[in-house]
């Protein structure tokens, strides 16, 4: 393989792996706990977008289960944004770990 291919090959890369980024920057995953009594939206930055926590949630749960419920559905939709952006930066990979890319 000639040196000029493969320097065009990484800038493809390059520019698809940035397409990709800023593909996950929009991502959203939502995820309840509590058979929906609590939903947390996470953003493919790793931030949370929302937390939405049903009336009766608060009025039947103590504090702690209702801390317990926010805490389950924030992790979940964390990990669901991780997943995502994986899938996503592994279609334009290959499945090549690349340090940093996240």
């Amino acid at each position: 393989m000639d040196m000029k291919k493969m320097m065009k090959q990484a800038q493809m890369m390059q520019l698809e792996l940035s397409r990709a980024q800023d593909e996950i920057k929009d991502m959203r995953f939502t995820a309840s706990a509590g058979g929906g009594m609590v939903e947390a939206t996470a953003k493919g930055d790793n931030t949370l977008e929302s937390i939405a926590i049903h009336p009766d949630a608060v009025q039947m749960a103590d504090a702690e289960m209702l801390q317990d419920m926010v805490l389950a559905a924030v992790n979940e939709a964390l990990r669901g944004v991780a997943a995502q952006s994986e899938q996503r930066l592994s279609a334009v990979t290959g499945g090549m770990n690349i340090p940093g890319l996240r």
